[in-house]
Protein backbone atom coordinates (compact mmCIF):
# COMPACT_ATOMS: atom_id res chain seq x y z
CA UNK A 1 0.00 0.00 0.00
CA UNK A 2 1.54 3.09 -1.20
CA UNK A 3 1.71 6.39 1.15
CA UNK A 4 0.10 9.74 0.52
CA UNK A 5 3.51 10.77 0.32
CA UNK A 6 4.15 8.37 -2.11
CA UNK A 7 1.04 8.54 -4.27
CA UNK A 8 1.65 12.50 -5.00
CA UNK A 9 5.04 11.48 -6.08
CA UNK A 10 3.46 8.68 -8.56
CA UNK A 11 0.70 11.53 -9.13
CA UNK A 12 3.36 14.42 -10.10
CA UNK A 13 5.17 11.92 -12.40
CA UNK A 14 1.85 11.36 -14.11
CA UNK A 15 1.59 15.30 -14.41
CA UNK A 16 4.64 15.89 -15.91
CA UNK A 17 4.52 12.80 -18.49
CA UNK A 18 1.04 14.35 -19.74
CA UNK A 19 1.60 17.52 -19.80
CA UNK A 20 -0.39 18.74 -17.18
CA UNK A 21 0.76 21.91 -16.07
CA UNK A 22 -1.76 22.98 -13.12
CA UNK A 23 -1.53 19.50 -11.70
CA UNK A 24 2.18 19.51 -11.83
CA UNK A 25 2.60 22.86 -10.24
CA UNK A 26 -0.54 22.23 -7.57
CA UNK A 27 1.13 18.61 -6.39
CA UNK A 28 5.21 20.30 -6.36
CA UNK A 29 3.67 23.34 -4.14
CA UNK A 30 1.68 20.32 -2.14
CA UNK A 31 4.81 18.29 -2.12
CA UNK A 32 6.85 21.36 -0.71
CA UNK A 33 4.77 21.88 2.46
CA UNK A 34 4.75 18.22 3.36
CA UNK A 35 8.67 18.34 3.08
CA UNK A 36 8.34 21.61 5.15
CA UNK A 37 6.55 19.80 7.52
CA UNK A 38 8.73 17.19 7.83
CA UNK A 39 11.88 18.62 8.77
CA UNK A 40 10.09 21.60 10.46
CA UNK A 41 11.30 21.09 14.11
CA UNK A 42 14.05 19.85 16.19
CA UNK A 43 14.44 16.46 14.54
CA UNK A 44 13.17 15.43 10.80
CA UNK A 45 10.40 12.82 10.30
CA UNK A 46 8.01 11.30 8.49
CA UNK A 47 4.70 12.34 7.74
CA UNK A 48 1.00 10.01 8.83
CA UNK A 49 -0.79 10.16 6.10
CA UNK A 50 -3.41 11.84 8.50
CA UNK A 51 -0.81 14.38 8.55
CA UNK A 52 -0.13 14.54 5.52
CA UNK A 53 -4.28 15.02 4.43
CA UNK A 54 -4.26 17.84 6.85
CA UNK A 55 -1.42 20.07 5.07
CA UNK A 56 -3.62 19.34 1.78
CA UNK A 57 -6.45 20.13 4.06
CA UNK A 58 -4.63 23.70 4.95
CA UNK A 59 -3.09 23.82 1.13
CA UNK A 60 -6.69 23.96 -0.19
CA UNK A 61 -8.20 26.67 2.24
CA UNK A 62 -5.57 28.72 1.05
CA UNK A 63 -6.24 28.50 -2.85
CA UNK A 64 -9.81 29.11 -1.69
CA UNK A 65 -9.26 32.47 0.40
CA UNK A 66 -6.88 33.34 -2.48
CA UNK A 67 -9.71 32.45 -5.55
CA UNK A 68 -11.80 35.05 -3.01
CA UNK A 69 -9.51 37.61 -2.99
CA UNK A 70 -9.03 37.46 -6.56
CA UNK A 71 -12.04 37.99 -7.36
CA UNK A 72 -12.73 40.94 -4.94
CA UNK A 73 -9.81 42.81 -6.82
CA UNK A 74 -11.26 41.99 -10.26
CA UNK A 75 -8.76 39.12 -11.50
CA UNK A 76 -10.97 36.91 -12.74
CA UNK A 77 -7.93 34.94 -14.58
CA UNK A 78 -6.15 34.64 -11.32
CA UNK A 79 -9.18 33.09 -9.50
CA UNK A 80 -9.73 30.72 -11.63
CA UNK A 81 -5.96 29.46 -11.53
CA UNK A 82 -6.54 29.13 -7.90
CA UNK A 83 -9.59 27.42 -8.10
CA UNK A 84 -8.10 24.52 -10.89
CA UNK A 85 -5.48 24.25 -7.90
CA UNK A 86 -8.30 23.95 -5.25
CA UNK A 87 -9.60 20.65 -7.97
CA UNK A 88 -6.76 18.99 -7.77
CA UNK A 89 -5.76 19.23 -3.94
CA UNK A 90 -9.29 18.14 -3.80
CA UNK A 91 -8.68 14.93 -5.25
CA UNK A 92 -6.68 14.07 -2.35
CA UNK A 93 -8.69 15.23 0.53
CA UNK A 94 -11.77 12.64 1.81
CA UNK A 95 -15.42 13.17 0.71
CA UNK A 96 -16.81 16.47 2.13
CA UNK A 97 -19.69 16.08 4.30
CA UNK A 98 -23.28 17.33 3.11
CA UNK A 99 -24.98 19.90 5.40
CA UNK A 100 -27.47 17.36 6.40
CA UNK A 101 -25.11 15.12 7.65
CA UNK A 102 -23.17 18.11 9.85
CA UNK A 103 -26.24 19.05 10.98
CA UNK A 104 -26.93 15.08 12.84
CA UNK A 105 -23.58 15.25 14.04
CA UNK A 106 -24.25 18.79 15.69
CA UNK A 107 -27.61 17.82 17.08
CA UNK A 108 -26.08 15.06 18.61
CA UNK A 109 -23.62 16.59 20.08
CA UNK A 110 -25.08 19.58 21.37
CA UNK A 111 -27.67 17.13 23.08
CA UNK A 112 -24.92 15.30 24.57
CA UNK A 113 -23.25 18.77 25.67
CA UNK A 114 -27.01 19.37 27.53
CA UNK A 115 -27.05 15.99 29.15
CA UNK A 116 -23.94 17.37 30.65
CA UNK A 117 -25.02 20.56 31.89
CA UNK A 118 -24.09 22.61 29.21
CA UNK A 119 -26.78 25.12 27.89
CA UNK A 120 -27.03 28.23 25.54
CA UNK A 121 -24.63 30.24 23.57
CA UNK A 122 -22.03 29.43 26.54
CA UNK A 123 -22.00 25.62 25.37
CA UNK A 124 -20.40 26.63 22.34
CA UNK A 125 -17.18 25.26 23.28
CA UNK A 126 -18.26 22.18 24.62
CA UNK A 127 -20.44 21.15 21.35
CA UNK A 128 -17.00 22.32 19.09
CA UNK A 129 -14.77 19.79 21.21
CA UNK A 130 -17.48 16.95 20.23
CA UNK A 131 -17.99 18.14 16.90
CA UNK A 132 -14.56 18.91 15.88
CA UNK A 133 -12.94 15.11 15.70
CA UNK A 134 -16.22 13.57 14.17
CA UNK A 135 -15.94 16.46 11.01
CA UNK A 136 -11.64 16.44 10.77
CA UNK A 137 -10.70 17.36 7.26
CA UNK A 138 -14.43 16.55 6.13
CA UNK A 139 -16.33 20.10 6.71
CA UNK A 140 -15.04 23.63 6.66
CA UNK A 141 -14.43 24.84 10.33
CA UNK A 142 -16.78 28.13 9.99
CA UNK A 143 -19.84 26.28 8.27
CA UNK A 144 -19.61 23.68 11.36
CA UNK A 145 -19.23 26.75 13.76
CA UNK A 146 -22.47 28.71 11.89
CA UNK A 147 -24.95 25.18 12.13
CA UNK A 148 -23.35 24.92 16.45
CA UNK A 149 -24.53 28.61 16.97
CA UNK A 150 -28.12 28.08 15.02
CA UNK A 151 -28.73 24.97 16.81
CA UNK A 152 -27.68 26.74 20.22
CA UNK A 153 -29.53 29.86 19.83
CA UNK A 154 -32.90 28.91 17.67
Amino acid sequence: MTTMKEQLKLDLTEAIRSRDEIAASTIRMALAAVTVEEVSGKVARVLTDDEVVTILGREGKKRRESATAYDDAGRPELAERERAELVVLQGYLPAQLSDDEIAAIVSVAVETARADGAEGPRAMGAVMKLVSPQVAGRAHGGKVAELVKATLNP
